[in-house]
Protein backbone atom coordinates (compact mmCIF):
# COMPACT_ATOMS: atom_id res chain seq x y z
CA UNK A 1 0.00 0.00 0.00
CA UNK A 2 1.12 3.55 -0.72
CA UNK A 3 2.59 4.77 2.60
CA UNK A 4 1.28 8.33 2.21
CA UNK A 5 -2.25 7.06 1.65
CA UNK A 6 -1.92 4.69 4.63
CA UNK A 7 -0.90 7.56 6.95
CA UNK A 8 -3.79 9.73 5.72
CA UNK A 9 -6.36 6.99 6.32
CA UNK A 10 -4.97 6.12 9.76
CA UNK A 11 -5.10 9.79 10.83
CA UNK A 12 -8.64 10.16 9.49
CA UNK A 13 -9.82 7.09 11.41
CA UNK A 14 -8.29 8.39 14.65
CA UNK A 15 -10.06 11.74 14.14
CA UNK A 16 -13.37 10.02 13.41
CA UNK A 17 -13.13 8.02 16.64
CA UNK A 18 -12.07 11.03 18.73
CA UNK A 19 -15.12 12.99 17.55
CA UNK A 20 -17.45 10.10 18.41
CA UNK A 21 -18.34 9.64 14.74
CA UNK A 22 -17.05 6.09 14.30
CA UNK A 23 -19.83 3.77 13.18
CA UNK A 24 -19.80 0.17 14.37
CA UNK A 25 -21.87 -2.57 12.77
CA UNK A 26 -23.86 -4.72 15.16
CA UNK A 27 -23.85 -8.29 13.86
CA UNK A 28 -27.34 -9.79 14.00
CA UNK A 29 -27.65 -13.55 14.48
CA UNK A 30 -31.36 -13.85 13.75
CA UNK A 31 -34.02 -12.89 11.25
CA UNK A 32 -35.05 -9.25 11.05
CA UNK A 33 -38.06 -8.44 13.23
CA UNK A 34 -39.36 -6.68 16.34
CA UNK A 35 -36.88 -8.76 18.30
CA UNK A 36 -33.37 -9.58 17.10
CA UNK A 37 -30.38 -11.46 18.51
CA UNK A 38 -26.94 -9.86 18.80
CA UNK A 39 -24.08 -11.69 20.48
CA UNK A 40 -26.43 -14.29 21.92
CA UNK A 41 -28.69 -11.68 23.56
CA UNK A 42 -32.18 -10.67 22.44
CA UNK A 43 -33.03 -7.01 21.83
CA UNK A 44 -36.18 -5.13 20.93
CA UNK A 45 -35.50 -3.56 17.54
CA UNK A 46 -36.39 0.11 17.21
CA UNK A 47 -34.03 1.13 14.42
CA UNK A 48 -35.06 -0.66 11.23
CA UNK A 49 -37.13 0.46 8.24
CA UNK A 50 -39.37 -2.58 8.70
CA UNK A 51 -42.43 -0.33 9.03
CA UNK A 52 -45.09 -2.94 8.32
CA UNK A 53 -43.23 -5.85 9.90
CA UNK A 54 -42.94 -7.81 6.66
CA UNK A 55 -39.20 -8.55 6.62
CA UNK A 56 -39.50 -12.05 8.06
CA UNK A 57 -43.20 -12.65 7.40
CA UNK A 58 -43.83 -16.34 6.77
CA UNK A 59 -46.00 -15.62 3.75
CA UNK A 60 -43.23 -13.60 2.06
CA UNK A 61 -40.64 -16.27 2.82
CA UNK A 62 -42.87 -18.90 1.21
CA UNK A 63 -43.37 -16.66 -1.82
CA UNK A 64 -39.60 -16.42 -2.12
CA UNK A 65 -39.17 -20.19 -2.03
CA UNK A 66 -41.78 -20.68 -4.74
CA UNK A 67 -40.20 -18.01 -6.92
CA UNK A 68 -36.74 -19.51 -6.47
CA UNK A 69 -37.98 -22.94 -7.58
CA UNK A 70 -39.77 -21.55 -10.63
CA UNK A 71 -37.47 -18.77 -11.85
CA UNK A 72 -34.05 -19.51 -10.36
CA UNK A 73 -31.62 -17.35 -8.41
CA UNK A 74 -30.13 -14.94 -10.94
CA UNK A 75 -29.99 -14.05 -14.62
CA UNK A 76 -26.32 -13.12 -15.16
CA UNK A 77 -27.40 -10.40 -17.54
CA UNK A 78 -28.53 -6.83 -17.90
CA UNK A 79 -32.17 -6.24 -18.77
CA UNK A 80 -31.81 -5.49 -22.49
CA UNK A 81 -29.72 -8.58 -23.32
CA UNK A 82 -31.29 -11.63 -21.66
CA UNK A 83 -32.19 -10.35 -18.21
CA UNK A 84 -35.89 -9.55 -18.46
CA UNK A 85 -38.29 -12.15 -17.10
CA UNK A 86 -42.06 -12.11 -17.28
CA UNK A 87 -42.13 -11.38 -13.53
CA UNK A 88 -40.02 -8.23 -14.00
CA UNK A 89 -42.62 -6.79 -16.37
CA UNK A 90 -45.44 -7.92 -14.06
CA UNK A 91 -43.83 -6.16 -11.10
CA UNK A 92 -43.30 -2.97 -13.09
CA UNK A 93 -46.95 -2.98 -14.13
CA UNK A 94 -48.11 -3.73 -10.58
CA UNK A 95 -46.03 -1.06 -8.82
CA UNK A 96 -47.00 1.54 -11.45
CA UNK A 97 -50.68 0.83 -10.82
CA UNK A 98 -50.15 0.84 -7.05
CA UNK A 99 -48.47 4.25 -7.22
CA UNK A 100 -51.08 5.64 -9.63
CA UNK A 101 -48.79 6.05 -12.64
CA UNK A 102 -48.68 4.80 -16.21
CA UNK A 103 -45.41 2.87 -16.06
CA UNK A 104 -42.43 1.90 -13.91
CA UNK A 105 -38.78 0.88 -14.29
CA UNK A 106 -36.94 -1.39 -11.85
CA UNK A 107 -33.48 -0.83 -10.36
CA UNK A 108 -31.46 -2.86 -7.88
CA UNK A 109 -31.98 -0.16 -5.25
CA UNK A 110 -33.46 3.30 -4.90
CA UNK A 111 -29.86 4.54 -4.59
CA UNK A 112 -29.34 3.20 -8.12
CA UNK A 113 -32.56 4.85 -9.27
CA UNK A 114 -31.52 8.21 -7.85
CA UNK A 115 -27.99 8.08 -9.22
CA UNK A 116 -29.27 6.83 -12.57
CA UNK A 117 -31.97 9.35 -13.43
CA UNK A 118 -30.42 12.82 -13.38
CA UNK A 119 -27.69 12.36 -15.97
CA UNK A 120 -30.35 10.82 -18.23
CA UNK A 121 -32.95 13.60 -18.11
CA UNK A 122 -31.04 16.88 -17.65
CA UNK A 123 -27.88 18.44 -19.12
CA UNK A 124 -25.76 21.60 -19.01
CA UNK A 125 -28.64 23.73 -20.28
CA UNK A 126 -30.75 22.83 -17.24
CA UNK A 127 -30.91 23.43 -13.48
CA UNK A 128 -31.60 21.09 -10.57
CA UNK A 129 -33.07 22.71 -7.45
CA UNK A 130 -32.74 20.36 -4.48
CA UNK A 131 -33.76 20.45 -0.80
CA UNK A 132 -30.70 20.73 1.44
CA UNK A 133 -31.69 17.64 3.46
CA UNK A 134 -32.30 15.33 0.52
CA UNK A 135 -30.89 11.82 0.73
CA UNK A 136 -27.23 11.18 -0.11
CA UNK A 137 -28.23 9.24 -3.23
CA UNK A 138 -29.95 12.33 -4.62
CA UNK A 139 -26.92 14.48 -3.84
CA UNK A 140 -24.62 11.98 -5.57
CA UNK A 141 -27.01 11.62 -8.49
CA UNK A 142 -27.23 15.35 -9.14
CA UNK A 143 -23.42 15.59 -9.07
CA UNK A 144 -23.26 13.07 -11.92
CA UNK A 145 -25.34 15.32 -14.16
CA UNK A 146 -23.99 18.35 -16.01
CA UNK A 147 -26.87 20.56 -14.89
CA UNK A 148 -26.40 23.61 -12.69
CA UNK A 149 -27.10 22.57 -9.09
CA UNK A 150 -28.88 24.82 -6.61
CA UNK A 151 -29.83 23.92 -3.05
CA UNK A 152 -32.77 25.48 -1.24
CA UNK A 153 -33.17 25.68 2.53
CA UNK A 154 -35.00 22.73 4.03
CA UNK A 155 -38.73 22.92 3.26
CA UNK A 156 -38.38 26.68 2.65
CA UNK A 157 -40.89 27.51 -0.07
CA UNK A 158 -39.76 31.12 -0.33
CA UNK A 159 -36.16 30.09 -0.96
CA UNK A 160 -37.32 27.48 -3.48
CA UNK A 161 -39.31 30.11 -5.36
CA UNK A 162 -36.32 32.46 -5.41
CA UNK A 163 -34.20 29.68 -6.92
CA UNK A 164 -36.89 29.04 -9.54
CA UNK A 165 -36.96 32.74 -10.46
CA UNK A 166 -33.15 32.94 -10.67
CA UNK A 167 -33.07 30.05 -13.15
CA UNK A 168 -35.89 31.26 -15.40
CA UNK A 169 -33.65 31.27 -18.49
CA UNK A 170 -32.74 27.60 -18.20
CA UNK A 171 -34.10 25.10 -20.72
CA UNK A 172 -35.47 22.88 -17.94
CA UNK A 173 -35.71 23.24 -14.17
CA UNK A 174 -36.06 20.16 -12.00
CA UNK A 175 -37.19 20.44 -8.38
CA UNK A 176 -36.04 17.50 -6.26
CA UNK A 177 -37.25 16.58 -2.79
CA UNK A 178 -37.61 13.65 -0.45
CA UNK A 179 -41.24 12.84 0.35
CA UNK A 180 -40.22 12.05 3.92
CA UNK A 181 -36.80 13.13 5.16
CA UNK A 182 -35.13 10.07 6.64
CA UNK A 183 -33.21 11.73 9.46
CA UNK A 184 -35.91 14.22 10.44
CA UNK A 185 -39.10 12.21 10.00
CA UNK A 186 -40.79 15.30 8.55
CA UNK A 187 -42.99 15.25 5.48
CA UNK A 188 -42.30 17.53 2.51
CA UNK A 189 -44.77 20.32 1.76
CA UNK A 190 -45.47 18.53 -1.46
CA UNK A 191 -48.76 20.20 -2.36
CA UNK A 192 -47.17 23.65 -2.12
CA UNK A 193 -44.11 22.41 -4.02
CA UNK A 194 -46.44 21.15 -6.76
CA UNK A 195 -48.02 24.61 -6.90
CA UNK A 196 -44.60 26.20 -7.43
CA UNK A 197 -43.70 23.56 -9.99
CA UNK A 198 -46.86 24.37 -11.95
CA UNK A 199 -46.40 28.14 -11.56
CA UNK A 200 -42.87 28.10 -12.97
CA UNK A 201 -43.33 25.20 -15.40
CA UNK A 202 -40.69 23.11 -13.63
CA UNK A 203 -40.35 19.35 -13.46
CA UNK A 204 -40.71 17.69 -10.06
CA UNK A 205 -39.03 14.55 -8.73
CA UNK A 206 -39.75 13.03 -5.31
CA UNK A 207 -37.97 10.19 -3.50
CA UNK A 208 -40.67 8.48 -1.44
CA UNK A 209 -38.70 5.63 0.09
CA UNK A 210 -39.88 6.32 3.65
CA UNK A 211 -43.57 6.51 2.72
CA UNK A 212 -44.33 3.90 0.07
CA UNK A 213 -46.63 1.24 1.47
CA UNK A 214 -48.01 3.02 4.52
CA UNK A 215 -48.41 6.81 4.19
CA UNK A 216 -51.70 8.08 2.78
CA UNK A 217 -55.22 6.68 3.00
CA UNK A 218 -54.33 3.39 1.29
CA UNK A 219 -50.55 3.50 1.72
CA UNK A 220 -49.59 4.83 -1.69
CA UNK A 221 -47.23 7.41 -0.23
CA UNK A 222 -46.65 11.11 0.24
CA UNK A 223 -48.44 12.04 -2.99
CA UNK A 224 -51.60 10.37 -1.68
CA UNK A 225 -51.13 11.90 1.77
CA UNK A 226 -50.88 15.36 0.16
CA UNK A 227 -53.77 14.68 -2.24
CA UNK A 228 -51.75 15.17 -5.41
CA UNK A 229 -52.52 11.58 -6.33
CA UNK A 230 -54.17 10.51 -9.60
CA UNK A 231 -57.05 8.69 -7.90
CA UNK A 232 -57.81 11.83 -5.88
CA UNK A 233 -57.48 14.24 -8.80
CA UNK A 234 -59.53 12.15 -11.22
CA UNK A 235 -58.80 13.02 -14.87
CA UNK A 236 -56.05 15.50 -13.94
CA UNK A 237 -52.53 14.16 -14.50
CA UNK A 238 -50.21 13.33 -11.61
CA UNK A 239 -48.61 16.55 -10.41
CA UNK A 240 -45.27 14.88 -9.63
CA UNK A 241 -43.38 13.98 -12.80
CA UNK A 242 -41.13 11.30 -11.31
CA UNK A 243 -41.35 9.33 -8.07
CA UNK A 244 -38.40 7.18 -7.04
CA UNK A 245 -38.80 4.68 -4.23
CA UNK A 246 -37.78 1.32 -2.81
CA UNK A 247 -39.00 -2.15 -1.96
CA UNK A 248 -36.31 -2.25 0.73
CA UNK A 249 -38.26 -0.65 3.56
CA UNK A 250 -42.00 -1.14 4.18
CA UNK A 251 -42.45 -3.55 1.26
CA UNK A 252 -40.52 -6.44 2.76
CA UNK A 253 -37.17 -4.79 3.38
CA UNK A 254 -35.04 -6.77 0.92
CA UNK A 255 -33.85 -4.78 -2.09
CA UNK A 256 -34.97 -3.28 -5.34
CA UNK A 257 -35.87 0.25 -6.33
CA UNK A 258 -38.09 1.79 -8.96
CA UNK A 259 -39.16 4.95 -10.73
CA UNK A 260 -42.75 5.64 -11.76
CA UNK A 261 -43.73 8.19 -14.38
CA UNK A 262 -45.45 8.50 -17.76
CA UNK A 263 -44.91 5.79 -20.37
CA UNK A 264 -42.69 7.99 -22.53
CA UNK A 265 -40.56 9.08 -19.57
CA UNK A 266 -40.01 5.48 -18.48
CA UNK A 267 -39.21 4.38 -22.03
CA UNK A 268 -36.62 7.15 -22.26
CA UNK A 269 -35.00 5.97 -19.00
CA UNK A 270 -34.77 2.44 -20.40
CA UNK A 271 -32.73 3.89 -23.28
CA UNK A 272 -30.58 6.38 -21.36
CA UNK A 273 -30.29 5.52 -17.64
CA UNK A 274 -26.81 4.03 -17.26
CA UNK A 275 -27.55 2.35 -13.92
CA UNK A 276 -30.40 0.47 -15.59
CA UNK A 277 -28.56 -0.31 -18.81
CA UNK A 278 -25.33 -1.58 -17.27
CA UNK A 279 -26.46 -3.37 -14.09
CA UNK A 280 -27.62 -6.94 -13.72
CA UNK A 281 -31.39 -7.22 -13.51
CA UNK A 282 -33.08 -7.59 -10.14
CA UNK A 283 -32.86 -11.15 -8.80
CA UNK A 284 -35.93 -13.25 -9.66
CA UNK A 285 -36.40 -14.17 -5.99
CA UNK A 286 -36.47 -10.52 -4.90
CA UNK A 287 -38.72 -9.64 -7.83
CA UNK A 288 -41.26 -12.33 -6.94
CA UNK A 289 -41.39 -11.44 -3.24
CA UNK A 290 -41.67 -7.71 -3.98
CA UNK A 291 -44.65 -8.45 -6.20
CA UNK A 292 -46.23 -10.59 -3.50
CA UNK A 293 -45.65 -7.85 -0.91
CA UNK A 294 -47.68 -5.32 -2.90
CA UNK A 295 -50.63 -7.71 -2.97
CA UNK A 296 -50.16 -8.59 0.69
CA UNK A 297 -50.30 -5.05 2.05
CA UNK A 298 -53.33 -4.30 -0.12
CA UNK A 299 -55.11 -7.28 1.44
CA UNK A 300 -54.02 -6.42 5.00
CA UNK A 301 -54.88 -2.77 5.78
CA UNK A 302 -54.73 -3.64 9.48
CA UNK A 303 -50.94 -3.44 9.24
CA UNK A 304 -51.13 0.30 8.52
CA UNK A 305 -53.70 0.81 11.28
CA UNK A 306 -51.46 -0.93 13.81
CA UNK A 307 -48.43 1.05 12.68
CA UNK A 308 -50.17 4.40 13.13
CA UNK A 309 -51.58 3.36 16.50
CA UNK A 310 -48.05 2.52 17.65
CA UNK A 311 -46.66 5.78 16.26
CA UNK A 312 -49.28 7.84 18.08
CA UNK A 313 -48.68 6.05 21.38
CA UNK A 314 -44.90 6.42 21.23
CA UNK A 315 -45.07 10.11 20.35
CA UNK A 316 -47.60 10.90 23.08
CA UNK A 317 -45.60 9.10 25.78
CA UNK A 318 -42.29 10.70 24.73
CA UNK A 319 -43.78 14.21 24.72
CA UNK A 320 -45.38 13.58 28.11
CA UNK A 321 -41.96 12.51 29.43
CA UNK A 322 -40.45 15.83 28.38
CA UNK A 323 -38.64 14.96 25.16
CA UNK A 324 -38.83 17.40 22.27
CA UNK A 325 -39.85 15.61 19.10
CA UNK A 326 -41.05 16.66 15.65
CA UNK A 327 -44.74 17.31 15.08
CA UNK A 328 -45.02 15.35 11.84
CA UNK A 329 -46.89 12.08 12.22
CA UNK A 330 -44.39 9.53 10.93
CA UNK A 331 -42.78 6.31 12.27
CA UNK A 332 -39.38 8.03 12.19
CA UNK A 333 -38.97 9.90 15.47
CA UNK A 334 -35.56 11.56 15.96
CA UNK A 335 -34.47 12.42 19.50
CA UNK A 336 -32.14 15.37 18.86
CA UNK A 337 -29.23 15.54 21.32
CA UNK A 338 -26.71 17.68 19.43
CA UNK A 339 -23.41 16.27 20.65
CA UNK A 340 -22.23 13.11 18.88
CA UNK A 341 -20.62 11.56 21.96
CA UNK A 342 -23.73 12.25 24.04
CA UNK A 343 -25.95 10.56 21.45
CA UNK A 344 -23.64 7.57 21.21
CA UNK A 345 -23.46 7.22 25.01
CA UNK A 346 -27.24 7.37 25.38
CA UNK A 347 -27.74 4.75 22.66
CA UNK A 348 -25.21 2.49 24.40
CA UNK A 349 -27.01 2.85 27.74
CA UNK A 350 -30.36 2.05 26.15
CA UNK A 351 -28.77 -0.98 24.47
CA UNK A 352 -27.83 -2.27 27.93
CA UNK A 353 -31.56 -2.34 28.68
CA UNK A 354 -32.14 -4.70 25.77
CA UNK A 355 -33.33 -2.13 23.25
CA UNK A 356 -31.54 -1.67 19.94
CA UNK A 357 -31.38 1.97 18.82
CA UNK A 358 -28.63 3.74 16.90
CA UNK A 359 -27.02 7.15 17.32
CA UNK A 360 -26.57 9.14 14.12
CA UNK A 361 -23.92 11.80 13.70
CA UNK A 362 -21.96 13.61 10.99
CA UNK A 363 -21.75 12.99 8.04
CA UNK A 364 -25.14 11.22 8.13
CA UNK A 365 -26.64 14.32 9.79
CA UNK A 366 -25.22 17.88 10.02
CA UNK A 367 -22.52 18.53 12.63
CA UNK A 368 -24.04 19.52 15.96
CA UNK A 369 -27.29 17.72 15.14
CA UNK A 370 -26.47 14.23 16.46
CA UNK A 371 -29.49 12.19 17.42
CA UNK A 372 -31.01 8.84 18.20
CA UNK A 373 -33.49 7.91 15.49
CA UNK A 374 -36.32 5.72 16.74
CA UNK A 375 -38.36 3.86 14.14
CA UNK A 376 -41.73 2.36 14.94
CA UNK A 377 -43.11 -0.79 13.31
CA UNK A 378 -46.49 -2.45 13.01
CA UNK A 379 -44.82 -5.49 14.59
CA UNK A 380 -44.28 -3.69 17.91
CA UNK A 381 -46.68 -4.38 20.77
CA UNK A 382 -48.06 -1.93 23.34
CA UNK A 383 -45.63 -3.38 25.89
CA UNK A 384 -42.73 -2.83 23.47
CA UNK A 385 -43.65 0.84 23.11
CA UNK A 386 -43.96 1.30 26.88
CA UNK A 387 -40.63 -0.44 27.44
CA UNK A 388 -38.65 1.72 25.02
CA UNK A 389 -40.17 4.93 26.42
CA UNK A 390 -39.34 3.78 29.96
CA UNK A 391 -35.72 3.21 28.90
CA UNK A 392 -35.47 6.68 27.35
CA UNK A 393 -36.93 8.26 30.47
CA UNK A 394 -34.60 6.42 32.86
CA UNK A 395 -31.45 7.14 30.84
CA UNK A 396 -32.61 10.65 29.96
CA UNK A 397 -32.96 11.58 33.63
CA UNK A 398 -29.70 9.88 34.55
CA UNK A 399 -27.87 11.88 31.87
CA UNK A 400 -29.82 15.06 32.78
CA UNK A 401 -31.32 15.31 29.30
CA UNK A 402 -34.82 15.57 30.79
CA UNK A 403 -35.97 16.42 34.31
Amino acid sequence: MNTTFKKIIEAELVAIKEKGLFKEEGIINSKQGREITIGGKKYLNFCSNNYLGLSSKKELINAGKKTLDKWGFGLSSVRFICGTLKIHKELEKKIAKFMGYDDAILYNSCFDANTGIFQAIVNSEDAIISDELNHASIIDGTRLSKAERLVYKHSDLKDLEEKLISTKNKRLRLIVTDGVFSMEGDIAKIKEICDLSDKYNALLLMDDSHATGFLGKTGRGTHQHAEVFKQVLGPVKNRIDFITSTFGKALGGASGGFIVSSKENIEFLRQRSRNYLFSNSLSPVITGVNSFAIDYISQHPELRKTLWKNVQKFRQLMEKAGFTISKDEHPIVPIILGDAKLAKTMASEILKKGIFVIAFSYPVVPEGKARIRVQISASHTDKDIERVVSAFVQIGRKMEIIK
